[in-house]
């Protein structure tokens, strides 16, 4: 089996990367294969809506034509097992990078037909949002109503998701350096120590659930 993770992070040691990176550890205990793309480290755009994903007998139809660093990883995922995908949360949304990777994943599986062709693929797949606002807040902006339509395309076109929120996360190395008197860093500080590592552990559990056939 093979579970692919992808960051839509900038930071590779971070909190949605050691997220990320715990799920690959949760799949690579029961056997699986795993590997972890950072799409920073890519130069790619997102969606051209060129159409030849749409063409009739088109050679790209069903796919991506862009031609980029997102090409060999769209390919890369063809071939997974299981897949999840984490990004940071800023200014209430997914970044930049990730909703480019979400448009070219999934626009060119949208068919304009009532007798589409492209079916389900049936893998599992997750995803991880980590955020500075707390649990509460998250749910009284109704942000995590927002962010559901991410975990309805990968149902569509993937047939399982779960959602993992790890919220009022420590953003800082040191709080002290930078303008931040609106936090309470002692406070920050014990919640990373203490809620972070149970995070952590339901990202392990994710990845168990991969191989498993869990989720």
């Amino acid at each position: 089996m093979r579970v692919i993770a992808i960051n839509g992070g900038p930071r590779k040691n971070h909190n949605t990367a050691t997220l990320l990176n715990k799920v690959l550890e949760g799949a690579a205990s029961q056997g699986a294969e795993t590997e972890i793309i950072h799409l920073y480290d890519l130069n790619f755009k997102g969606c051209a809506s060129c159409f030849a994903c749409k063409l009739k007998e088109g050679k790209s139809y069903g796919k991506c034509a862009r031609v980029d660093d997102l090409s060999p990883v769209l390919k890369r995922l063809d071939t997974a097992d299981a897949v999840v995908l984490g990004s940071p949360i800023y200014l209430g949304n997914v970044t930049g990078e990730t909703r480019s990777f979400i448009e070219r994943l999934f626009f060119p599986l949208i068919e304009y037909t009532n007798h589409p062709t492209l079916l389900p693929r049936n893998i599992p797949a997750a995803l991880i949002y980590t955020m500075n606002i707390s649990e509460e807040k998250m749910k009284n902006i109704c942000l995590d109503k927002y962010l559901e339509s991410n975990e309805m395309l990968f149902k569509k076109f993937f047939g399982k998701c779960k959602t993992l929120y790890c919220t009022d996360t420590y953003q800082f190395n040191d709080y002290s350096k930078v303008v931040s008197d609106m936090f309470d860093y002692e406070k920050k500080l014990k919640r990373h120590k203490e809620v972070f590592p149970k995070d952590c552990a339901k990202a392990f559990d994710i990845g168990i659930e991969f191989v498993k056939h869990k989720i």
